[in-house]
């Protein structure tokens, strides 16, 4: 079943409601009992299947690491701390 968002032009009230396709739109508000409850557009959840997104995006795994400095610190050094 889909989730659709609400809000209360009214009080502001906001709430997310699992309704079936068929169902009617709902117009009260459950806060304030105004008609004044309606729909919002938000954006679609999808999930991302199949070969091609993760077969090209992600094919050679994680990027690699940085490499340590040279001189044997850690976190890096400009200028290098362990020449002070």
């Amino acid at each position: 079943m889909p989730i659709y968002a609400y809000k209360c032009s009214a009080c502001g009230h906001a709430e997310d409601v699992m309704q079936k396709i068929s169902d009617a739109v709902l117009t009260t508000c459950p806060q304030c009992g105004a008609e004044t409850f309606s729909k919002q557009l938000t954006a679609a959840g999808f999930a991302l299947k199949g070969n091609g997104y993760y077969a090209t995006d992600f094919k050679n795994g994680p990027a690699p690491k940085p490499e340590a400095p040279s001189c044997g610190t850690t976190g890096g050094c400009c200028p290098c701390a362990a020449s002070n």
